[in-house]
């Protein structure tokens, strides 16, 4: 961290809510950036899309694009597929990410995968969100237009946060309730700046 440079990662698991607590940042005038937006960004590029064909097969619809939920069938269902596609991907969007934060400022960046990849040291502060395992079920299912099975198995393959320790780092609690998040989005704000 540079005197003038402040990055700050937005991290939970699958259906815990960091969208939108990095919307209600954003909402606060924050720059605020997400790896999923700069992971479909990828999607554009010719020699990324060449590397998924080589290691999942066709995984593209019929005009050449990435079938996101045909790759998404592929690797939930197998650990060493999800390793390499992760291996394949986060590396490229942290490199990324990481150059469109170097200015000077407070720069907010919502990474899913933090831990898993071992991302939190490039950031002066984490922010995770938590929620029921239940309510992330019910939300990714409804998200995805998936089976609750299914949006379960997804979530059994990430970073287990419902039983890791978060003491060095500023937790927002989601209860689902629109108005508490952005309450405890907004106090959490205040205690990372001062």
């Amino acid at each position: 961290m540079t005197q003038n440079n402040l990055k700050i990662a937005i991290t939970g698991g699958i259906g815990s809510g960091k969208s939108t607590v990095s919307k209600i940042i954003a909402e606060q005038g924050y720059s605020v950036l997400s790896c999923d937006e700069i992971y479909k960004s990828l999607l554009s590029d010719g020699s990324f899309l060449s590397r998924l064909f080589e290691e999942f097969g066709n995984v593209f619809d019929d005009k050449n694009c990435l079938d996101r939920k045909k790759l998404a069938d592929i690797v939930f269902c197998d650990e060493n597929k999800l390793k390499r596609l992760n291996d394949l991907t986060h590396p490229e969007i942290m490199r990324k990410a990481l150059k469109q934060m170097s200015g000077e400022g407070a720069y907010f960046c919502e990474v899913p995968l933090l831990f898993e990849g071992g991302y939190e040291k490039y950031f002066d502060k984490v922010i995770v969100v938590l929620r029921d395992k239940d309510e992330r079920v019910n939300s990714v299912a409804k998200r995805d237009n998936i089976a609750a099975n299914e949006a379960l198995q997804r979530i059994s393959r990430q970073f287990d946060y419902d039983n890791a320790e978060f003491d060095k780092y500023y937790v927002i609690n989601n209860t689902s309730e629109i108005y508490d998040l952005r309450k405890e989005t907004v106090k959490i704000l205040n205690q990372v700046f001062n």
